[in-house]
């Protein structure tokens, strides 16, 4: 876990401004009430950005020779494609990509598409002696004394077996649909050759990217190690259900929130945003892409009714990092001044997505009201980007890309929607006021 937090310290720092305006000129000091604000990031996060699970959908679950099958992902430059399977004439043998998992684009940016069966390896999970492979594998078989690591197998195994190269036995092949995402297209080849076998259910993972470095690198194995979590059932029985569980349960969201914009007004509308419209060019749609809150707030501050406007950047990290594992998540306060008739509304980005931010809904809140004021945020597309995968697309600016430009009007973010499901907002986002 302290690396996953290292890993997100190192997180491309988005820009901010920490600046408070009074527009009545005496630097907040004006008669009124006082008010504080406490946003924080309460999302439990999770490593994996996406994980499912394969199986030959005909008559059996297995995949024989000649048969393939294939599904769907999405990822941003980076991230990489992990997944195993038995070979099912074995005692306790698998395949999959060698850790992080197949590399899915070059290094400009380029999707890699066609054959990628290089990548896939053989690997012993060192916890049955092994057996000649072939359709005469007696199972469970004998477990090994002591449970070894997990090791490759480069042509013979540690009892004298040999094995033709996993690029033999097993095809992969990449196609890019476009917009960050791919198919994969699993091949038994194995046919023809001297280690004919299926292939059982599989499962496939692919972890987060922050900083350019993956929060988990090893979702399924690890190459020297006990095997763990589940694996063991597929190497030995080709049962997916175990690993299946559990890297579910390390997937789901997982995303920063830029250094909160909250503004003081009184007399006028939400100066933010208005669903219905497009982007006004006043500074939202670099909020909502970048988490760049200054443009905003410096337009804001000359804006009729506007109190006083204040952009607050975590400590440290300037943004808001969801809990990872035992670490609270990050929160910032501020004291407000206010007055009666005064309203109060925010605005962050949703760190990993091309354009999503929260925000408060329709005309803020009384800013003069105490307690937890989270149901009054809602999540929000600005409408200037193309939306992609949260966390797993290509242009997506936080993943070092660029925004594919559109000009739709800002609407509420679905859920679920097109890409995943979300938590509950307040399970995100907390608002308070004190």
């Amino acid at each position: 876990m302290e690396h996953r937090k290292s890993v997100w310290l190192s997180l491309v720092i988005l820009p901010f401004i920490f600046t408070a305006c009074n527009k009545d000129g005496n630097d907040g000091q004006q008669m009124g009430m006082s008010s504080t604000i406490t946003v924080e990031n309460v999302l439990d996060s999770r490593p994996l950005v996406q994980s499912g699970t394969f199986e030959n959908d005909g008559n059996a679950p297995v995949i024989m020779p000649g048969e393939s099958i294939s599904f769907q992902f999405s990822a941003a430059k980076g991230q990489a494609l992990s997944f195993a399977t038995m070979y099912g004439w074995s005692s306790d043998l698998f395949f999959a990509p060698e850790n992080p998992g197949i590399t899915l684009y070059e290094e400009d940016g380029t999707p890699i598409e066609g054959d990628v069966s290089s990548q896939i390896k053989l690997w012993d999970n060192g916890t049955r002696i092994n057996q000649a492979p072939g359709p005469d594998v007696i199972r469970p078989g004998t477990p090994e004394a002591t449970a070894q690591n997990i090791t490759e197998v480069t042509g013979i195994d540690a009892q004298g077996n040999t094995y033709a190269a996993a690029s033999s036995l097993m095809k992969a092949s990449l196609h890019y649909e476009g917009n960050s995402t791919f198919t994969i297209t699993i091949e038994n080849t194995s046919g023809g050759t001297d280690n004919v076998t299926p292939y059982s259910p599989g499962v496939w993972a692919i972890s987060y990217i922050a900083g350019g470095d993956l929060l988990d690198p090893t979702p399924l194995f690890e190459a020297g190690q006990p095997s763990t979590n589940g694996l063991t059932n597929i190497a030995e029985m080709g049962d997916n259900s175990v690993l299946s569980e559990y890297i579910a349960g390390q997937t789901g969201i997982f995303t920063p929130l830029s250094p909160i914009l909250v503004v003081v007004y009184n007399g006028i509308e939400n100066p933010i945003y208005k669903t219905g419209e497009t982007d006004r060019g006043e500074g939202l749609k670099e909020l909502a892409q970048q988490g760049d809150a200054s443009g905003l707030a410096n337009y804001l501050k000359a804006v009729d009714g506007v109190k006083e406007v204040y952009v607050l950047p975590a400590e440290n990290s300037t943004i808001l990092l969801p809990k990872i594992g035992d670490q609270a998540g990050s929160s910032v306060m501020q004291q407000l001044n206010i007055a009666e008739g005064d309203r109060l509304a925010i605005a962050t980005m949703y760190g990993f997505s091309n354009d999503w931010f929260f925000a408060s809904k329709d005309n803020g809140v009384d800013a003069s009201q105490k307690g937890d004021i989270s149901s009054s945020i809602a999540l929000y597309d600005n409408g200037t980007a193309v939306d992609q995968f949260p966390g797993a697309g290509i242009t997506q600016f936080n993943l070092a890309g660029t925004p594919l430009e559109e000009s739709k009007a800002i609407e509420g973010v679905p859920n679920p929607n097109v890409f995943t499901t979300l938590p509950a907002i307040k399970e995100i986002i907390k608002v308070t006021l004190q």
